[in-house]
């Protein structure tokens, strides 16, 4: 049997947790699934993980597997000003 090879889009985001450390949130967003790692090559493996799992159980149940329409993602970021008396809270 011959086998396709799917790409998906992970999103990678840093998150500094309660107790002060940092994990990375791995998210697939076609797929609609997330997971996370100490660090960010944990997570892109427990996504990976997460995402063959997903496809095979979709696969077993007999469901369509969601691909990606297209590969292609510029993330950017944009300035904008405010004014000196704008309180901000860290993200």
């Amino acid at each position: 049997m011959e086998k396709k090879i799917l790409n998906y889009r992970i999103i990678i985001e840093k998150e500094k947790v309660s107790n002060g450390k940092y994990v990375y949130n791995a998210s697939c967003p076609v797929l609609g699934l997330a997971d996370f790692g100490k660090t960010i090559d944990e997570a892109i493996k427990r996504i990976t993980n997460l995402i063959k799992f997903h496809i095979e159980s979709l696969t077993k149940l007999k469901y369509k597997v969601p691909i990606e329409r297209e590969t292609t993602t510029v993330i950017t970021s944009v300035e904008i000003p405010t004014s000196q008396d704008t309180k901000f809270s860290y993200v």
